[in-house]
């Protein structure tokens, strides 16, 4: 059963007596069939979701059913996520073991070693045919699906969206790459198809974006800020199309 603590904190500002609404960030470990394995700092919502789409993003499970349960622990310096995976999966992950501490900007997600990147490599992608304006569609609806956002002006959000640019499912965190986990989770927990849509992040677009979009089987990421020549070199060589400088009226394909 999903179970989250507050995402937005009530403060009062040092110089104001006006109250303020902020983003909480806490860390949230994750540790699987007993073993730790990362700790990220996370808004703590929809946090199954996270547990999931991390998981699939990082290869612990390859698929939903491969992870039996998810039991959340709010503890005094932090959140647990306790995974049990099958035994297929915890064999994996004794062959490819590593300690992640994960901040809410950019990162490998605590990969050891390039060989051990290259090893991560994400199934081919389908990229679906947008209709007409897709984009800008998608880029308007976005705004009001960011419930969370909207009052404190301090998550991010990734938003799938169908070929016609209708937003059928939004999560947010502080960190961008959190909110593409926990979308992610979202679709695999609803058996979404992931070939039939696109991945909306209002965000820069990040070798990391990239990089979990593909793992997830999307074809198509978008993203609102600029690239990064990696996230390019990465996109062009999955065969994933990628859009950034998504603005209303404009966007710039790079893959």
């Amino acid at each position: 059963m999903d179970q989250d603590f507050a995402p937005l904190l009530t403060l009062q500002p040092l110089n104001t007596p006006a109250e303020e609404t902020v983003a909480v960030e806490v860390p949230v470990a994750l540790t699987v069939n007993g073993i730790s394995q990362a700790v990220m700092l996370a808004t703590p919502a929809d946090l199954e979701d996270f547990a999931l789409g991390f998981g699939l993003a990082e290869g612990w499970v390859g698929k939903r059913q491969e992870l039996l349960d998810v039991e959340v622990d709010l503890r005094p310096e932090g959140i647990e996520l306790a995974l049990t995976v099958t035994a297929a999966c915890e064999q994996r992950l004794k062959v490819r073991r590593r300690t992640l501490a994960g901040r809410t900007g950019c990162g490998l997600c605590g990969v050891e070693s390039l060989a051990q990147l290259g090893a991560l490599q994400p199934a081919a992608v389908t990229v679906p045919t947008l209709a007409p304006g897709a984009l800008d569609h998608a880029l308007a609806a976005l705004r009001d699906a960011q419930v969370l956002n909207a009052h404190c002006g301090g998550l991010h959000a990734a938003a799938w969206c169908r070929p016609s640019g209708e937003v059928v499912l939004v999560r947010e965190d502080v960190g961008r790459h959190n909110a593409l986990d926990k979308l992610v989770g979202a679709l695999a927990r609803r058996d979404a198809d992931r070939h039939d849509g696109f991945v909306l992040m209002s965000s820069r677009a990040s070798f990391e974006l990239v990089h979990k979009t593909a793992m997830a089987g999307a074809g198509l990421l978008a993203c609102m800020s600029a690239p990064s020549s990696l996230a390019i070199a990465t996109a062009r060589g999955l065969g994933l199309q990628l859009w950034a400088f998504v603005r209303p009226g404009r966007a710039t394909r790079y893959a």
